[in-house]
């Protein structure tokens, strides 16, 4: 891989670990409010930048650049929510491992029995290690956790299809990262509007807002960087290198869940993370 995609997709995993370790502290904050409030956080905190890029840069954007947009939106959202519902019903140390690893391993199931694509055996021992490392981490947590596994397994199904639709918007249709990453998080913001400022929810929005406000902004801050430098990577790297890369941010994830959220067993999922972030290689190596 290129030195430099490699370098913004380490740096990556880093702010991307941190803002769900941000994002797990207010996982008692009802999850679409905190959505939004991130989403609307960030099309504010980033909007100079934004416009910035429209002055200087001056894109073209067509009918056909928003559409492909839209569908980013859409999954981004999907993936978003369920995350959040997930960190209410599961430790950090274990729903993040088992939504990184489970993209993967379905983006390649689906090649091999949608697709007709045979993977070699390199291949096929990565979709085995990642399905084991769920299959351990699963093993070592309680009944509360068991629902942080099954949101995982969900949210990896988002996973798969936002890196792969987005690494197309990227290259194929040459949208740029910034006007993808900005638009999204304008687009969700938006699209949860209806949601939140209406019926019991709008109530919870303020008190949200004032207990939890530095932890808003800085994700936003966070997952804007992690994503723009992992969009930036797509267009110097394959996604069959930029994608298992950035899963280092599985094993910081999992190291932060037990060092700053004290959450039990970090030994043995630590262990599991390794097994699933092997899986992710040998898939990638394929």
């Amino acid at each position: 891989m290129d030195p430099l995609a490699l370098a913004l997709v380490l740096t990556a995993a880093v702010a991307h670990a941190s803002w769900n370790l941000l994002s797990k502290k207010a996982a008692h904050v009802d999850s679409l409010v905190f959505v939004w409030l991130v989403a609307a956080a960030g099309a504010v905190v980033w909007s100079p930048l934004f416009a910035g890029f429209l002055l200087v840069a001056r894109p073209r954007v067509g009918w056909q650049d928003l559409a492909v947009i839209g569908v980013s939106t859409a999954i981004h959202l999907g993936y978003f929510v369920l995350l959040q519902r997930g960190y209410g019903s599961g430790d950090l140390s274990v729903v993040y491992p088992v939504a990184r690893g489970t993209g993967p391993m379905l983006a390649s199931l689906v090649a091999v029995l949608f697709l007709a694509e045979r993977p070699s055996p390199v291949g096929i021992a990565g979709i085995l290690l990642v399905g084991a490392g769920v299959f351990l981490m699963s093993g070592g947590v309680g009944q509360a956790n068991l629902k942080g596994v099954a949101f995982g397994l969900v949210t990896g199904v988002f996973i798969a299809a936002y890196t792969v639709w987005d690494s197309r918007v990227v290259s194929a249709f040459a949208v740029a990262p910034i006007l993808l990453n900005y638009l999204g998080e304008a687009g969700r913001a938006i699209a949860l509007a209806p949601f939140v400022l209406r019926g019991r929810r709008r109530a919870l929005v303020a008190p949200a807002w004032r207990a939890h406000r530095r932890t808003i902004v800085a994700a936003a801050v966070l997952a804007f960087v992690s994503y723009l430098l992992v969009l930036v990577a797509f267009t110097r790297a394959p996604v069959s290198l930029v994608a298992p890369a950035r899963e280092i941010s599985v094993l910081i994830a999992v190291v932060l869940g037990g060092r700053l959220l004290a959450e039990d067993g970090v030994r043995h999922r630590l262990a599991a993370a390794g097994v699933i972030v092997g899986g992710v290689v040998a898939i990638a190596l394929s």
